[in-house]
Parts: structure tokens; C-alpha cells; sequence
């Protein structure tokens, strides 16, 4: 089969057609391994030649995501491009919208999930509560944020950051300008403590005909601020699950997103649901579809933005996946005695402390 030309603008999608990746990582990595499944060819643009996702995808294009000559390429080769991580330059996304480029998910959604004050505001008014928060440019304006949201808070950087970084606890309002020369003196975001009693995670996927689907919610247990482990489906009520799949449905609809989404949720003592944060992409929580359900979450998103029906999400077994951090994953001769564990590997040359560099997931039945 021939591949549509970059312009294209329709769907489904024919196998055959290639699918562009910005990013290298493990998530591009299981994406591209997602798109050979269905028959597609998967490029990847990532500033490293000898990344986990350029090893697997038909053709690795080497270059920087504000680099015109690659994106060029990129948008030449693809049928449509989608990415693995939110910190895509929003530049980029507009640069190959403007080549003639569908990207999926679109803009709007980067833009919201890049800025944590823009994101909050977002899902408010989205009907998606969150914590209180305040928005802060100066040290006086974080001291006067702390003030007024209340102490303990936490301070975040407004952009970037990920896995506990770019984030401090403020005790009192008076350390609130500490707080922000520590984290750089950047604009931040300023949000009230919550008293959650754990934390979930909900995946969800909409597709270029608005349909969406559901997986059952993880409960996600984190070191650090680095998630260690998620266990799936989490035993919750359906009333409990209920206001999870309504929020990520407001959430969906409200960004027009085509593609798999991450939302991560705190269960609060008295039921209700409130969200932290979300991740346009494939998430980490999500990990055990790979062997808990029918179709995972990686083939979910080629799906979608492939303009494919999406593909069941029930569960088809209970699942523990762990994170394998550094040299942890040196260990992966005992992981492959163990029955009922299944080991995924991301192909990282380095193990450094903290690095994810594969998961587990250890199957039981339902």
C-alpha cells in the first residue's frame, strides 16, 4: 500500500501510511512499536541518533524540535504526527501545522498542559475541580500567594518540570520567597495543600469522530515524586468510577483532543474526585494495558489519530506495574523466571539513578 501524502486530511487511516514521532524516549519507543503493529511505519525526530524510539521506528530523523530542516522532513514523511511528551516547543507543533502537518493531539492541547496556571483554569471552568491556586510572577507576589491560599502549600514552576522537579513545600508564607529563588525565580503557580487519601489515575482516548473510551482507573503510588507503582483496575465504586470517566469525558470534549490522554485524580475522604494534573500523551500509569487489556493504551492512541474505530478498554486481568529505576533493571533474568510477570524493556544505553529504564507488570487473573 502507498502511504497519503503529508497533506493528508481524512480518515482511517490506510496501513502502509507513516506516522511521524517527535520524541526518542520509551513512550515513542512503545508508540512506534504500537504502529508496526497495525501496519504502519513510524519516524521519529529526536536530537539523540541513538535513541529508544529511533532504534524501533523505520527511520530516525537526528535534529533539534525547532531545527526547519528537520521538521521539513518530518512533515514530508508523515501522514500525520503525533508526540510523546507535553514539552514540545508549542512552535514546533505550529511550524508543521503551517508545513501542511496534521499533528494529533492538536495545539490547544499542548498550550493548556504546558502552563499548570493555564491548566488549572482550564479544567475548572471545564467542570474538572482542582485545588485552590494563585498564580505568582515575583517573590512579593509568591509570598502574597502563599498568604492567601494558605500554608502548607506547594509552589511549582508555571512550565516544565516533571517527576517532583521544578516544585517546593512552602510551610509558612514567609519562606514563600525562598521558594521561588530556589526554583529560579520563574513565574510559578501556587496550589493548596490537599488531604487526599490516594491518588488514581484515569486513561482515556477520543477519537476524530468524538467517540470516546474509558480504562478502568490505577492507583498510583509515588517515591520521590517519581511513580513507582500503579495497580489495576483499582477497586473503586461505580459511583467512585463513574465521576472519573465524566471528568475525563468534560476534559476530552473541551480540548478536542484526538488521541489518548493521562489524567492523574486525588480521592479525597468524603468520594470526591479532584484532578492534579494532565498529560496530553500515553502516560506511565497507563503502563498495564500492555497486559491487562485487550488493547493497550500505545495501539489506543495510533488508533485515534490514525482516525481508526477505537478498541475496547475492559480489563482482562488484574495487573501490578512497577517501575524498574536504574539498576534495577539489571535484574531482568529473575523478572523472566517469575510466571507471571511480563517485562518491557526501553533499550536505554545508561542506567543512571532514577532513570526509568523499563516496567514490569505482574499479571493475576480477575
Amino acid at each position: 500500500m502507498s502511504a497519503p501524502p503529508s497533506s493528508w486530511k481524512g480518515g482511517p487511516l490506510p496501513p502502509g501510511s507513516t506516522i511521524g514521532i517527535l520524541g526518542g524516549g520509551q513512550l515513542g519507543r512503545m508508540l512506534a512499536q504500537a504502529a508496526s503493529k497495525l501496519g504502519f511505519d513510524a519516524v521519529v525526530l529526536e536530537r539523540d541518533a541513538d535513541s529508544p524510539a529511533g532504534r524501533v521506528a523505520v527511520r530516525c530523523l537526528v535534529g533539534a524540535y525547532d531545527d526547519p530542516a528537520a521538521l521539513a522532513a518530518l512533515a514530508e514523511a508523515s501522514a500525520i504526527v503525533t508526540y510523546e511528551f507535553e514539552n514540545v516547543p508549542a512552535a514546533t507543533v505550529d511550524h508543521l501545522i503551517g508545513l501542511g502537518a496534521e499533528v494529533a493531539p492538536g495545539p490547544r492541547a499542548l498550550a493548556v498542559a504546558q502552563d499548570r496556571v493555564e491548566e488549572k483554569t482550564f479544567l475548572n471552568a471545564h467542570g474538572a475541580p482542582t485545588v485552590a491556586f494563585a498564580a505568582a510572577a515575583t517573590s512579593d507576589e509568591a509570598v502574597d500567594a502563599a498568604t492567601r491560599i494558605g500554608t502548607p502549600c506547594l509552589m511549582k514552576t508555571r512550565r516544565e518540570g516533571y517527576d517532583g522537579k521544578g516544585q517546593r513545600w512552602v510551610e509558612h508564607p514567609a519562606d514563600a520567597a525562598a521558594a521561588f529563588t530556589a526554583l529560579g525565580g520563574v513565574p510559578v503557580i501556587v496550589e493548596a495543600a490537599c488531604d487526599f487519601t490516594r491518588e488514581l489515575s484515569v486513561i482515556a482516548a477520543r477519537g476524530r469522530d468524538g467517540a470516546t473510551a474509558v480504562y478502568p482507573l490505577a492507583e498510583n503510588h509515588h517515591e520521590h515524586g517519581v511513580l513507582r507503582r500503579s495497580i489495576a483496575p483499582a477497586r473503586v465504586t461505580p459511583a467512585l468510577a463513574d465521576q472519573a470517566e465524566r471528568i475525563a469525558a468534560r476534559i476530552l470534549s473541551g480540548l478536542d483532543y484526538v488521541g489518548v490522554i493521562g489524567v492523574e485524580l486525588f480521592e479525597l475522604a468524603d468520594g470526591r474526585l479532584l484532578v492534579n494534573e494532565i498529560a496530553p500523551r500515553v502516560h506511565n500509569s497507563g503502563h498495564w494495558t500492555q497486559d491487562g487489556c485487550e488493547v493497550d493504551q500505545f495501539e489506543q492512541h495510533i488508533r485515534a489519530v490514525a482516525g481508526w474505530p477505537l478498541g475496547p478498554t475492559r480489563a482482562i486481568a488484574q495487573v501490578e506495574m512497577l517501575n524498574l529505576l536504574g539498576e534495577e533493571a539489571d535484574a531482568w533474568l529473575k523478572y523472566a523466571a517469575e510466571p507471571e510477570t511480563r517485562i518491557h524493556l526501553y533499550g536505554k544505553r545508561e542506567a543512571k539513578p532514577g532513570r526509568k529504564m523499563g516496567h514490569i507488570n505482574r499479571v493475576k487473573p480477575l
